[in-house]
């Protein structure tokens, strides 16, 4: 069935809502209620639609990533791996500007994994962060702003390896090979990626000076010392950021915290490498069982210490887990109604040489934004707007053709880097142990300024 205009009821309710109210779980599990009732579900279909999406596949797969990592920070937390990383690195943090930046440099340091890097990041940056008075706003925001983004410029992940699948039959692009020589060709013309990176490091230099809701939370902690705003709801429970450390056992910093970081980085490179897909749900679980094993044998934690600290990981990253299971449903009612393909349709008619890079990293951004699904933006509007590029190009890998396959894939990151149903998006929230919509409050006008750039300079590479 056709929705038509009713299809993008559902995910705008949902952003509307999370703004107005602040409650994230609330919004989208209204706007789920919502879109059941359009598609003329009656009030069964809400419960049908938790339990298809509760039952997914992809939904589990995130659900046991989240899990392994609240267990794995528990860990760091517990046997004092964090405590003794902030003590190595302390010489490097003297002022709030070398703190920021060595938190986006260990952002780009796991570029491969953009649920890894804010879960590894935020946690053991945080004390360092807070220390130094840096909101957790901003924690949030640098973690954010070093996942997708730095995932999609990166040549042997994940996205690339997906990216590049999807151009393969198009124009002259015949295997693999071809499509990842035309994903490489394309990242310098990633716009939008690289300055949201760059623009990291220039407010951690104080080259760029702080602005909008973030310049408030940044003023509201150097003035009072509240690293997050009074009310607010951390997307990190108590049972995890308040995990004591033990005093016992003979710890160090190469087992207990190098040795389990090592694990993941080999697994998922050496995965990837031999079979063209990271095995990240492997990685971290075999990361945690090798910390916990260490432990017990270091005598930080009996068993039954080891199943307490599991415990207040799991609990830990519930709130998130949460968040996480509507978004998924909220996208599933999307794609039911098919909000992207109303949003193709309607803009179709706008589609000429000289502004298809700019209205495709327009559109490419807006139904990422409002889906909360980079991959799935990738997935419909690549097969539209990459052969009409060809098209225009008589069949030739031209500037248009670079410009418009990396205006897909930086308008996808913008919804995936900022929305606030995005995955990684709450991902960030958790590892900074930081209200979900304060961060998505104080992220948005930065997205937005490096967005309007990045749109200025497709228009020119368009019509040039």
């Amino acid at each position: 069935m056709n929705y038509g205009w009713l299809s993008i009821i559902p995910p705008l309710l949902a952003i509307l809502l999370a703004f107005l109210t602040r409650e994230p779980v609330f919004s989208l599990a209204a706007a789920c209620f919502v879109g059941v009732l359009i598609m003329g579900q009656g009030f069964t279909g809400f419960p049908e639609l938790l339990a298809k999406t509760l039952g997914s596949r992809d939904f589990m797969w995130v659900c046991l990533i989240e899990i392994c990592i609240g267990i794995l920070v528990a860990f760091y937390q517990r046997c004092g791996a964090v405590d003794m990383f902030s003590q190595k690195v302390k010489p490097f943090t003297k002022s709030r500007s070398q703190t920021q930046f060595l938190t986006w440099g260990l952002g780009l340091f796991i570029f491969f994994s953009d649920y890894f890097s804010p879960l590894f990041v935020g946690p053991v940056m945080r004390n360092l962060t807070d220390k130094a008075k840096i909101s957790r706003e901003k924690l949030a925001y640098i973690c954010d702003s070093t996942s997708a983004p730095v995932c999609v410029l990166a040549p042997i992940t994940g996205w690339a390896v997906y990216i590049s699948g999807l151009l393969i039959g198009i124009g002259p692009v015949l295997n693999k090979k071809a499509a990842m020589s035309l994903f490489i060709k394309a990242i310098p013309f990633n716009f939008y990626a690289i300055l949201s990176v760059v623009m990291v490091a220039l407010i951690a230099w104080r080259v760029i000076p702080e602005f909008g809701p973030m310049r408030r939370a940044e003023r509201r902690v150097i003035d009072t010392g509240q690293v997050i705003r009074p009310g607010s709801v951390p997307m990190m429970s108590s049972e995890l950021t308040n995990l004591s450390v033990s005093e016992k056992g003979r710890t160090n910093i190469w087992m207990n915290f190098f040795t389990p970081v090592f694990i993941v980085i080999a697994v998922n490179l050496g995965t990837f490498f031999a079979t063209g897909q990271a095995r990240v749900l492997d990685s971290f679980m075999l990361a945690t069982i090798v910390l916990g094993v260490f432990m017990f044998f270091q005598r930080v934690d009996k068993l039954n210490g080891l199943m307490k600290a599991m415990l207040a990981g799991i609990k830990g990253v519930m709130p998130a887990v949460l968040i996480l299971a509507f978004a998924y449903a909220i996208n599933n009612v999307s794609r039911e109604m098919g909000t992207a393909q109303y949003v193709i349709d309607i803009t179709k008619g706008w589609f000429i040489p000289g502004l298809l890079p700019v209205l495709i990293f327009l559109i490419s951004a807006f139904v990422s934004f409002a889906t909360g699904t980079s991959w799935g933006t990738f997935a419909i509007i690549i097969p539209i707007a990459v052969p009409m590029a060809f098209e225009f190009s008589q069949g030739q890998v031209s500037t248009l053709v670079l410009g418009t396959l990396a205006a897909v894939a930086g308008g996808g990151v913008f919804g995936d880097h900022c929305s606030p149903l995005s995955d990684t998006t709450v991902l960030s929230s958790l590892g900074s142990a930081c209200d979900h919509m304060d961060h998505v409050k104080t992220q948005l006008p930065y997205a937005l300024v490096v967005a309007s750039i990045a749109s200025v300079i497709y228009l020119v590479v368009g019509i040039f």
